[in-house]
């Protein structure tokens, strides 16, 4: 027998932020956002431009490409989690040390409203305004969105966006 994923009677829009930096970035990323489309429950509703960027935390590694998507979704948020992180291993991620390469990863930037403090989940996401390639791509899809004081516009335009590079490819949903 198997148990049912927790659902929300009504959906409630998500934001995420993708990147990759191992083998074909940009196929890493279209197949995560296929992958979460795919998923009973959530449905894409918007993406950003992909950008290619400079590693942050550990540098000496390869640019990454960033995008940022929002998704309206029934899952709770613990099993959107879940979903990422399944996806994630799917397609090869092994977590060896903490901001080092990665073949694909699925961040939780914002959940509707919430604020949530769990153990391995923190929404709205901890370094939102301080990482320029979250932020590039949020102001894509969310530039009035409210990160503590300012919008996403806002602080988007108080910080350094040294290495980040919007990249002119056509997006597919």
């Amino acid at each position: 027998m198997t148990s049912a994923v927790p659902q929300r009677a009504t959906p409630v829009e998500a934001i995420l932020g993708l990147g990759s930096n191992i083998g074909d970035l940009r196929v890493q990323i279209d197949c995560a956002v296929a992958a979460l489309h795919a998923t009973p429950g959530v449905r894409v509703i918007r993406h950003s431009a992909y950008y290619r960027t400079a590693p942050w935390g550990e540098t000496n590694q390869p640019s990454f490409l960033n995008i940022c998507i929002a998704i309206e979704t029934t899952l709770e948020p613990r099993n959107l989690l879940e979903t990422a992180l399944r996806i994630e291993q799917e397609a090869g991620r092994v977590r060896r040390e903490r901001w080092g390469p990665r073949i694909i990863d699925i961040d939780i930037l914002f959940y509707g409203d919430e604020v949530i403090d769990e153990p391995h989940l923190h929404v709205p996401h901890p370094y939102i305004g301080e990482r320029a390639f979250v932020l590039a791509p949020l102001v894509d899809i969310a530039p009035e969105r409210m990160i503590g004081s300012r919008s996403v516009r806002e602080a988007a335009a108080a910080i350094d966006m040294t290495g980040i590079e919007r990249l002119d490819w056509e997006v597919h949903l």
